[in-house]
């Protein structure tokens, strides 16, 4: 934990409800008011990757779970799961530093990310750019 910041448990219970129980389609993580821990922000079982997209705020830095879902050549559907970096530009530089030094302690809490994205704005988080990937795994 580089930041200090820690994980709250019930992150990584909606991780396991989405990843076991595909209980979500996606999950939203952000800080709490004091930047002392990570919590969930959002949880949805909606199926459609633009909603999902919307959901993440213009100026203010956030993590995401997704399970992707999509067509591969010649093997039929796979699910992938994405773990999204969300920093945009116009988000404070505080909040900027304090999400990437508190990424990694998220990320060691939950088990079984297939892909990780990063972005800064919402081109760089296309669902194109996505299954390009996503793809390019096994």
């Amino acid at each position: 934990m580089a930041s200090g910041v820690g994980v709250n448990p019930q992150c990584v219970d909606a991780f396991q409800d989405l990843k076991l129980k595909k209980k979500y389609k996606y999950i939203i993580f952000t800080l709490n008011k004091d930047f002392t821990e990570i919590v969930v922000d959002k949880t949805s079982d909606v199926q459609d990757y633009d909603e999902f997209v919307a959901a993440l705020p213009e100026t203010e830095c956030r993590w995401a779970i997704y399970d992707f879902e999509f067509e591969k050549e010649g093997a039929g559907k796979r699910n992938k799961i994405i773990f999204l970096s969300w920093s945009p530009d116009d988000a404070k530089i505080k909040q900027k530093m304090v999400f990437a030094s508190s990424r990694d302690a998220l990320k060691r809490s939950l088990t079984g990310i297939a892909v990780e994205i990063q972005g800064t704005d919402f081109g760089e988080v296309s669902y194109e750019s996505v299954l390009d990937k996503a793809n390019r795994g096994n």
